[in-house]
């Protein structure tokens, strides 16, 4: 697909996300669908924001105390403010991201605008988290034979189907040497009230919604064999947070499991 291809009429979590964060790569479907999810979800735009400072923090600690120098970035959404790429060869320039997204908006911008150190690479995939072995046969940059942390953000609650999912983040990490980490932020309703709930079931059954909550067993699904790195599976805002940050949610305000897993 090629950015011609672009269909402004429909909604794409990428730009409704950039829509939330307060961007301007959005259209008027994206703004809608982002309002509509609000009104069952009020603290959307404060989860959004959680949710890249989960990543953030989660990059850190793999470039930094993991010393992972490949990523695998799977949704990367539109560029905003420290992408994993430069979180990481801040750390260690010669760090090698792959970004994968299945938008063409966001890979024209991401191609623009994600620029790599001179000692490390950047690279960009249009391709389909929905594909793993095409993904897998793309990563020309990557050594499958090294560690790689695998980053998948805000990007499986968008599949319907549970077991789907789950097979698919197996099918991506069994590729991928020991040594090697998983990375995931999902959308929950484990936090919520009833009535908040209530509302997001109801957003799915209407079909304003596209975004599937799990519950904390079916999250622990995507981590099984790996060894869950402290504190383990928590709500995003509770893992390792940043004391001197602007913003504190509650797990109601950013309701998303967010957990890092090493292979052994």
């Amino acid at each position: 697909m090629t950015i011609d291809k672009l269909d402004t009429g429909v909604p794409h979590p990428a730009r409704r996300y950039n829509y939330w964060l307060g961007g301007k790569d959005n259209f008027a479907a994206d703004r809608e669908s982002g309002d509509l999810l609000a009104k069952s979800y009020p603290a959307a735009r404060v989860a959004a924001r959680a949710n890249r400072a989960f990543l953030q923090r989660a990059v850190g600690f793999l470039a930094g105390e993991a010393g992972i120098r490949q990523f695998l970035d799977i949704g990367t959404g539109l560029p905003s403010a420290d992408n994993t790429h430069q979180v990481a060869q801040r750390i260690a320039p010669t760090s090698r991201i792959v970004y994968v997204d299945n938008d063409p908006m966001v890979m024209a911008h991401a191609r623009a605008l994600l620029t790599s150190t001179t000692e490390g690479q950047t690279r960009y995939l249009e391709q389909d988290l929905r594909n793993p072995a095409q993904i897998l046969e793309s990563v020309e940059i990557l050594d499958l034979s090294q560690p790689v942390a695998l980053i998948l953000v805000a990007v499986v609650h968008f599949l319907p189907d549970h077991p789907q999912s789950v097979e698919i983040v197996h099918t991506l990490i069994d590729a991928l040497p020991p040594g090697s980490y998983l990375t995931m932020t999902m959308a929950t309703t484990d936090f919520l009230t009833p009535d908040l709930k209530a509302n997001w079931d109801e957003s799915l059954r209407s079909g304003r919604s596209d975004v599937y909550p799990r519950t904390h067993p079916q999250f622990e699904e995507f981590f099984t064999g790996l060894d869950l790195i402290t504190p383990g599976i928590s709500a995003i805002s509770e893992w390792r947070p940043n004391p001197d940050s602007d913003e504190h949610p509650t797990p109601v305000e950013a309701s998303l499991f967010g957990a890092v897993a090493r292979k052994p």
